[in-house]
């Protein structure tokens, strides 16, 4: 009763002005979108856990460069507010089935019939610098150590208050939809392998990965932006393997650099205008623009082109790295210029005339198990997919994460580099059987996951399908990693198939969005496939992978037409693997001062005798305690106060790029440990300043307890 209650109010208030004071003045003109937008925090510990993206077991993070966060919009239609849609963009590194799960039983709980297992997309931005162990099934658990629920609760916590402000915040609105070119933010990263699809094909095309940018736009009904979310393909891995500093990577930089210029006086995390950066199909795509060179000192090839075909330095991958276009500063920068790049697309759009978004707001969800699956190819043959399976090129990595050992990209044969890997790999899954290898030809198989079910399954059978519409604008919400040419046959069929069925007119505009809901993995051409580059090889459910979305897609289309009712067939759901996570991750046991300290006390502190200026980083070392303790969601951990008339004032954060927060055990068995505050002062705002460090202490016996530590004050000029 209650939700239709709200169902009813939200779509008077669709109807009706107000005056100043909040109070209705009579019937205006009918508005045919009711918006909502919300921000939230998701970062989970900081330190002492696997980082999520790179799947590299020495990066455990050790501190903060940036906090996590989750946007949400919400789209309902005025006319039936019943009719809505959420679409959630994460700074994750891939939507996960249990994390979605546990989202949509909380919100279906809290709003019945108004949220559910249809409307909500899980989105991620595809980054890989943040926390890790949250994913469901076994394999991407391995580097970190099993589940780690910390991480898991605190995207499903914020991910869910992020939809609760979005909720609160509906109100009538119009939408707008365009899109521009972005150069000299992307690059593919296999193009030997795009090289593979056929030549008529690759001429329609000037680049050999998208450049365009889409942008929905989000006004209220007097034309004031409230936000806005964007599509772009490119990868998250602008900051390397080697950072141990969780961050949202470029597209949770481009969101913050949105929102603090329209917002510049609001902290991180407060503001009211929502910036999104969704990522697309990404697949090959890189922000080291700079392209991949040999980092092989005192080898000849030190310093060149990696080798094209494998990207080997002296065959082999581990020297083979992207650069970003900021790499001779530090990736950090590049990781700036390439978000930078994005919000420039985004400026260009918000500041111009964009094509108004009008007609229903529809959504299909239904789940498909990918093994085995039979269809028809649009030539009228019978084609299937297989059980997931990882080629050897999957160890080899990508010039944006190299492998390690003897693996290289681009090794489609059935004798690879080293017969060593041959006899071994049957230890750690079970060999495939002649079906499964017919299946996923030409791919070597070297981790068969799909018949690996111990202790639970490493990779997941069935996959989430889900398309959102809002008018001509139709997200197919996937659950992978698209390759260029792959999203684009994909756009392109959804696109003539809701053409030629009638359910959108000549105006319709497809998009990709994904990694989504489930993670399995990525999604190659036929063609691409074949070379078995990393993106082939980790292609999971073989050849026929993208042709089978297509199909299935297609088949969902006219459930997105005006009048449709009713919900299409479905596979059983994936099953719940919550009851048989596993963590090997130890507890914080204890922390203690070191002798004669105090927690929060200064170990090293600023400079007091003489100002700092702009360009300078101003550094404090405290006696600090295990974060895994408090996770201050919607805190942090730290801040840069400015004296103003004789009160101090925050004015940074720990989601600021340009602190940092780090943190180091310097005894395990004493629990002793240090905390590491630093700003880097980008201009000056002449003043006197401190930083402050927020701690929490866990003793051997006894409840955990905050405290607050200071530096001396330093002046700025």
């Amino acid at each position: 009763m209650l939700s239709r209650l709200l169902l009813l109010l939200t779509t008077f208030l669709a109807s009706t002005q107000f005056d100043g004071n909040g109070r209705a003045t009579g019937i205006g003109v009918q508005a045919q979108y009711i918006l909502g937008l919300g921000i939230a925090d998701i970062t989970g510990p900081v330190v002492e856990t696997n980082m999520m993206g790179y799947a590299s077991l020495a990066q455990t993070d050790t501190g903060l460069h940036m906090r996590q966060r989750s946007r949400a919009w919400i789209v309902a239609d005025a006319s039936n507010s019943s009719n809505r849609i959420v679409f959630i963009n994460a700074d994750i590194a891939m939507g996960d089935t249990g994390i979605r799960r546990s989202i949509v039983q909380q919100l279906s709980s809290e709003f019945p019939g108004v949220y559910s297992n249809e409307n909500i997309a899980l989105v991620s931005t595809h980054q890989h610098s943040g926390v890790g162990g949250y994913l469901e099934n076994l394999l991407p658990q391995i580097t970190s150590l099993g589940h780690v629920k910390q991480t898991a609760d605190a995207i499903v916590a914020g991910t869910v208050l992020a939809v609760k402000r979005a909720h609160a915040s509906l109100k009538p609105g119009k939408l707008s939809l365009g899109n521009t070119t972005v150069l000299d933010a992307n690059r593919n990263r296999s193009p030997s392998a795009y090289l593979a699809n056929p030549a008529e094909e690759r001429a329609r095309y000037q680049y050999d990965q998208d450049k365009e940018l889409t942008l929905l736009r989000f006004d209220d009904t007097s034309g004031n932006a409230r936000g806005f979310l964007s599509f772009f393909a490119v990868h998250g891995t602008s900051i390397y393997e080697n950072n141990t500093l969780i961050s949202g990577d470029n597209k949770g930089m481009a969101a913050y650099l949105y929102e603090s210029l329209v917002e510049p006086n609001a902290m991180p995390g407060n503001n009211t205008f929502v910036a999104g950066f969704t990522q697309s199909n990404v697949g090959d795509t890189s922000p080291n623009t700079e392209g991949a060179f040999c980092e092989s000192p005192g080898q000849p090839w030190d310093g060149q082109p990696c080798e094209f075909e494998h990207s080997t330095c002296g065959n082999r991958t581990e020297d083979c790295h992207g650069r970003g276009p900021g790499f001779r500063i530090s990736d950090f920068e590049s990781n700036r210029i390439i978000a930078q790049r994005q919000v420039d697309g985004a400026k260009t759009l918000m500041s111009q005339s964009l094509a108004p978004v009008s007609g229903p707001v529809k959504w299909v969800h239904t789940y498909m198990n990918m093994s085995f699956r039979s269809f028809k190819l649009s030539n009228g043959s019978t084609a299937q997919t297989c059980p997931p399976a990882m080629g050897f090129s999957f160890a080899g990595g990508t010039t944006d994460g190299p492998g390690a050992f003897d693996f290289i990209q681009g090794d489609n044969s059935s004798t690879p580099q080293n017969p060593f890997w041959e006899i071994v790999k049957g230890a750690v899954t079970p060999l495939p059987n002649p079906e499964q290898v017919a299946c996923q030809q030409p791919k070597p198989i070297l981790l068969n996951t799909g018949f690996a079910h111990t202790p639970y399954n490493w990779s997941p059978d069935t996959v989430d399908i889900q398309m959102l519409r809002v008018g001509q604008l139709v997200m197919l919400i996937m659950p992978g990693e698209l390759t260029t040419m792959a999203g684009r046959r994909m756009r392109e069929a959804i696109r003539a198939s809701l053409i030629s069925s009638g359910v959108v007119g000549k105006d319709a505009y497809v998009v990709i969005a994904g990694p989504a809901n489930t993670y399995a993995h990525y999604v190659t051409t036929r063609e691409e496939y074949a070379i078995q580059r990393y993106e082939g090889a980790s292609t999971i459910f073989g050849p026929f992978t993208l042709e089978s979305y297509i199909d299935k897609y297609s088949s969902l289309v006219s459930f997105l037409a005006p009048n449709a009712t009713g919900s299409p067939p479905s596979d059983p759901a994936p099953p719940d693997l919550s009851g048989k996570a596993i963590s090997l991750q130890t507890a914080v046991i204890q922390d203690n001062p070191t002798f004669g300290k105090k927690f929060g006390d200064i170990l090293g502190d600023v400079r007091t005798s003489s100002p700092y200026h702009a360009g300078e980083t101003v550094v404090a070392q405290f006696v600090g305690a295990n974060p895994r303790n408090n996770l201050r969601l919607e805190g942090t951990f730290l801040s840069v106060d400015r004296l103003v008339n004789g009160q101090w004032k925050a004015v940074k954060s720990d989601s600021h790029p340009s602190t940092r927060y780090e943190w180091n055990r310097t005894n395990t068995v004493l629990g002793f440990s240090t905390v590491n505050i630093s700003w880097y002062v980008p201009f000056s705002i002449p003043g006197t300043y401190r930083l402050t460090y927020f701690g929490d202490a866990k003793p051997l016996i006894g409840n955990i307890n905050s405290f607050t530590g200071h530096s001396s004050n330093f002046t700025i000029v």
